[in-house]
This record gives C-alpha cells, sequence and structure tokens, in this order.
C-alpha cells in the first residue's frame, strides 16, 4: 500500500453555474433591487442577485458564516449585509458595489450577530444593530467607511432591540424598536453623538417583530408579536393608534410595508398576507401563502411586490388581483440526497426531511413535489426504466412514486426496525436493495404487483450509510458508519469481501471497470480497495477538516468528485489521486454529490438547504 502526499499542483476552480436555494428565515431578506430587475437575497454566506426576467445570477462571496441581513441603499448602488458568528468574535459587516458585484469594505465592530442594518436616504451613512450579545447600535460613514459613533441600543431595564428603519427624508433620524423598547434616534454629527428618545406607549408593552416607515416621515408602523400593529407619530413621539382590535394577525406580524397611495401590506407568521388601513386594520385585500412571511419588498411604487416565506418560497403578487405567483423555491431543510434519472441529465431529482422534489435542471425550475408530512426522507433513487422514485424513510418504510405525477405505486411497510438509510435499485428493476439503521441489507423482489423481501443480510452493527450495485446486478457494495463495507454476493446473497478501517464510512463507488472500488467517510481519507480480495490499493488525504459525505465517479472512471463538511467540492484524477479543480460557494456541510449522465454538469447538495449546479470542467 502506497502513501502519498501529493505536491500542490496548479488547481483550478469551478465554474458556478446556478443555485437553488434562498434562506427564508432571514427578516426581511429578500429585497427587490431598485432597478426593478434584480432580487437580491441570502443563502448562507452568499448573497444571491437573481434577475427577475431571466435566469442570470451573481453571487457575491465574502461572508465567513451565515448571512443575517441584507438592505440596499435607495440609489441602488450599495448593498450591506451582516452575519452571525460565534460567540465573542467579531461579526462582520460588508458593504457591497452593486453595479461592479464586488466588495468595498468590511466593518467590524459588533460582536457576535449583526441584527439588522439601514442606509440613509441620500447613501451618506449606514446604520447597524448588534445582536443580543452585543446591544449596540452604531452609525458608519459610508464615505469614509468607518464608524462615527455609537450606542446601547436600548436601556438596560427593557430587553433588546431587533429592528431598525431610517427616516426616508433625512439622513439624521432613524427608528429602532424590539423587546419593550421603540427608540427615535437624532445623529450629532459635530459632537459625533447620537441621541435617543424613548416612544410612549403607556400601558402596551410589546415585542416589536417589523417596522416600516410612511414615505413623508409622518408616521411609522411597528408589528408586534401579539400580532397588532402600533402607529407612532416620530416628531410627538407618540402613539397615534393601535389595530386591529379583534381578529389579531396569527403568529404575529413579521412583516409589514407601508405604499405610497397609503395603506399597508401585512404579512402574519401564519402566512397570511393583507392589505389593510389605519385606523381600523381590517383586511381589505387578502391571499393565505405557504410559511410564515419574512419578507415584502416593492417593486417600484407597489404595483408589483414580492413576499419572501420561512418555507424558502418567493411570490410575485400584483396588487391589482392580488393572486400569488410562485416564482421561486427551495428546501428549506437539509437537503439528503440527490439522483440523476438513467442516462439523462435533463432533471433531476432531491429529498429533504418530509419532501421529494424534481427540478429541470437547466431553468431551476420545480417539476413536481411530493410530501409525507412528519416524516423524513434519507434516500431515494430512480428506477433505470425511469417509471418509478424510491425513495427510504426514518417511519421503515419504502415508498415509490410516479415520477410525472408523485402518485404513490406501492409502500413496503416494516422495511427495516430504525429507519431505512440507504436506497439502490438494480438495472433491471426487478430489486431494490435497502439498507437500515440498525445494519440489515435487504433486498427485495419487485413485481408488477408484488413487493417480496428475498434476503435479509445481516453483517451491518451500525446504519448503512450507501449502497452501490454492479453494473451486472451479480454484486453491491454497502458502506456503513460500523467501519466496514461488504461486498455482497447477490446471486448467492452471501457476503463476499469485507472491508475494514477506521472510520465511519459515508460514501462508496465502483470504478466503472468494477474490480476496484473508493470508500471515504469520517477519517477525511479516500481510499482505493481491490473488490477481490478487499486490500487497501491507495489512500489520499480528502480534505483538511471535517468528514467527506459524497462522492461520485464519472462513467469512464478518469475523473470522481468529493464533497464534504469543508463545503467544498472536489474533482479528482483517479489515477494520479490528484485534485484539479476546486468548487467555493457552499456555506453547509455538502451532503451528496453527483456527476450528471453525460458529464455536463455537477451537482452538489447540502445541509442548508441548497442545490449547486456546477459546469463539470473537463469535455468527455
Amino acid at each position: 500500500m502506497e502513501k502519498q502526499s501529493s505536491p500542490k499542483a496548479e488547481v483550478a476552480e469551478l465554474e458556478l453555474e446556478a443555485v437553488i436555494g434562498f434562506n427564508g428565515h432571514v427578516p426581511t431578506g429578500l429585497k427587490c433591487h431598485p432597478d426593478q430587475e434584480h432580487l437580491i437575497y441570502p443563502l448562507g454566506c452568499t448573497i444571491l442577485i437573481q434577475a427577475i426576467n431571466t435566469q442570470e445570477q451573481n453571487f457575491l462571496h465574502g461572508h465567513g458564516n451565515n448571512v443575517s441581513c441584507v438592505t440596499i441603499s435607495r440609489s441602488g448602488v450599495y448593498i450591506a449585509s451582516g452575519q452571525v458568528t460565534f460567540m465573542g468574535f467579531k461579526a462582520d459587516i460588508i458593504l457591497w458595489d452593486y453595479k461592479k458585484r464586488e466588495l468595498i469594505a468590511r466593518l467590524s465592530l459588533h460582536k457576535g450577530k449583526i441584527e439588522a442594518l439601514a442606509f440613509s436616504p441620500n447613501d451618506l451613512y449606514l446604520v447597524s444593530l448588534g445582536g443580543p450579545d452585543d446591544g449596540s447600535v452604531v452609525v458608519w460613514s459610508i464615505a469614509k467607511r468607518e464608524a462615527i459613533c455609537g450606542s446601547p441600543a436600548a436601556s438596560l431595564n427593557v430587553g433588546n432591540a431587533t429592528t431598525i428603519i431610517f427616516s426616508r427624508c433625512r439622513d439624521e433620524m432613524f427608528v429602532t424598536a424590539g423587546n419593550g423598547t421603540i427608540r427615535v434616534w437624532e445623529l450629532d454629527l459635530p459632537n459625533r453623538k447620537i441621541w435617543p428618545t424613548e416612544c410612549q406607549t403607556g400601558q402596551m408593552k410589546r415585542i416589536v417583530m417589523s417596522i416600516t416607515i410612511a414615505d413623508d416621515d409622518s408616521f411609522f408602523f411597528l408589528g408586534t408579536t401579539t400580532g397588532d400593529i402600533l402607529k407612532m407619530n416620530p416628531r410627538t413621539k407618540l402613539l397615534a393608534d393601535t389595530g386591529p382590535v379583534k381578529d389579531k394577525f396569527s403568529l404575529g406580524v413579521s412583516a409589514i410595508r407601508c405604499l405610497k397611495m397609503g395603506g399597508l401590506l401585512v404579512g402574519s407568521g401564519a402566512g397570511l398576507l393583507i392589505f389593510c388601513k389605519s385606523p381600523s386594520y381590517k383586511p381589505i385585500k387578502k391571499v393565505q401563502l405557504q410559511g410564515g412571511i419574512t419578507s415584502i419588498t416593492l417593486r417600484g411604487e407597489g404595483h408589483q411586490f414580492f413576499v419572501g416565506t420561512e418555507e424558502s418560497h418567493i411570490y410575485r403578487i400584483n396588487f391589482t388581483d392580488f393572486k400569488e405567483t410562485l416564482i421561486a423555491t427551495c428546501h428549506f431543510e437539509a437537503v439528503e440526497d440527490i439522483i440523476f434519472p438513467f442516462g439523462t441529465a435533463e432533471l433531476f431529482a432531491t429529498c429533504a426531511k418530509k419532501d421529494i422534489r424534481v427540478w429541470h435542471t437547466l431553468s431551476n425550475r420545480e417539476l413536481l413535489r411530493i410530501t409525507v408530512p412528519n416524516m423524513t426522507c434519507h434516500g431515494i433513487d430512480f428506477m433505470k426504466d425511469g417509471k418509478s422514485i424510491i425513495s427510504a424513510w426514518d417511519d421503515g418504510r419504502i415508498r415509490a412514486f410516479a415520477p410525472e405525477t408523485g402518485r404513490l405505486m406501492y409502500v413496503i411497510n416494516n422495511a427495516h426496525r430504525i429507519g431505512v438509510t440507504a436506497i439502490a435499485t438494480t438495472s433491471d428493476c426487478k430489486r431494490v436493495i435497502s439498507g437500515g439503521g440498525e445494519g440489515e441489507v435487504r433486498v427485495w423482489q419487485i413485481g408488477c404487483q408484488t413487493q417480496k423481501l428475498e434476503e435479509a443480510l445481516k453483517e451491518h452493527k451500525s446504519s448503512v450509510s450507501c449502497i452501490r450495485v454492479k453494473k451486472n446486478n451479480e454484486e453491491c457494495v454497502t458502506a456503513s458508519t460500523d467501519g466496514t463495507c461488504i461486498i455482497w454476493d447477490l446471486v448467492r446473497l452471501r457476503r463476499n469481501q469485507m472491508i475494514l478501517a477506521n472510520t465511519l464510512f459515508q460514501c462508496v463507488c465502483y470504478h466503472p471497470e468494477e474490480f476496484q472500488i473508493i470508500t471515504s467517510g469520517t477519517d477525511r481519507k479516500i481510499a482505493y480497495w481491490e473488490v477481490f480480495d478487499g486490500s487497501v490499493i491507495r489512500e489520499l488525504e480528502g480534505s483538511l477538516s471535517g468528514s467527506i459525505n459524497g462522492m461520485d465517479i464519472t462513467l469512464e472512471g478518469v475523473h470522481f468528485v468529493t464533497g464534504g463538511n469543508d463545503h467544498l467540492v472536489k474533482v479528482w484524477d483517479y489515477n494520479e489521486g490528484e485534485v484539479t479543480h476546486v468548487g467555493v460557494g457552499h456555506s453547509g456541510n455538502i451532503t451528496r454529490i453527483r456527476i450528471s449522465p453525460g458529464n455536463q454538469y455537477i451537482v452538489s447538495v447540502s445541509a442548508d438547504g441548497a442545490i449547486l449546479r456546477w459546469k463539470y470542467p473537463f469535455t468527455s
């Protein structure tokens, strides 16, 4: 066995073609740019600039951790974004140039998290609010890219401030609000101070979730967790009115926007979007959406607007007819698996938590969604004839669905004791091989109407993480988290060979000539093994940190790809054992990765719900 420490060759960058993903949990994270042609929203550590009418995407990379807030200046020249970081460390704010799509400056003062950001109306200042561990509000000069002054955001006897909004007319006034605190601030530039005035709400105690201000600064409106709206006067700092008195908004007013023509757009935590007016706040128009509403952003004056929800849906709504159009959607839980149908790269399927989704590759469109509520799908596979999607679920069932309609074709009940964790199909479409959380590998015979257990192979001591079947269907290999990979004879239904290593195996692949397999797992090593006698041929250092969770090999066997907890997609030369390309773009742990049939794309999926499509770097 040879140990290899490869000299650093020049490693090229993988080209990122498309991202399917939107973090709907960021409050007011979805923004429409003033040019009315682009949407800007966060996904993990990245900020996406998505053209509304075309497929074009741009990415702003620069944050080292998840983005927690995004804002755009009124002129549209600047974008600012803040992130979360670990306790006690500084969290960065990044100022971006929108036209050039590049980083202008990093502003770091706050610790732990940036809660909210706002630009002044004439792009002179940026004001930032630190998270609960920081609790300060800081005003930055955009021209000098430095802090002018700061102050604690709320007094000691109330909760934290969580939202912020700048005046629409004056560069010297802004409002912060949060748990029991509403403050109007005045910036005193000559003395480099900011002066707060506490707003009086009398007996009312409220936790503010969202905030908006009228175009002429006459009033600002606050949405609360109680589900009502407070209307405040910024000059007198007094409460003008509050409502609705009766039917309050379920799960709080999580998003609120003032319209130029008067009236408010209000989004609730229960997914209800409403147009209403002060002082009654009774719904004039309403529409029910999926997932709690976290952002409402206007396109232009507000004849059309976009709404983002917690379930990562982006809707376009025209004000006149108030009907929703779903324009983008993605997984909002960790994606567990990705699979292409046999021989085509036109579409692919992914699974996450309770749903399986089929995507059109080129347009990033969701074609089909199959939902099984309150269950978790751990793995999927297409039958080779393309007539069914076989899926593995944590309730111990194997379910088969029709890929065009999503109709449930059959269920195998009690397939495994501790959930089905891995699944594979044979190319003659007559067998399904499943692995369970208890370590059993089961071979199922699939007839026209019947599904019969052919054999239960009990060797593994812990859950099965990956199953791959040989092309001639006479052999398969299963990887398990007990530190073994077993090669099974599918004709005699016995074990042929066992591979032992001090690791939790996460993934395994047959070399297309099928005399070698490659494995990887939590020890970060990529190992090549002889199928015939189970001996190790060589080991490569797969990554510098974190487990390797996914791997796939081309049909020719010249290159393979890996992805894992270091968030990098790596393309390897099989014979040299060296990295040729690296793809940077994920911000969660990569869970699975596939090369499309025909070697056009690499698709990788991650624990933050993102699906990334990369251009395959070699022409086949």
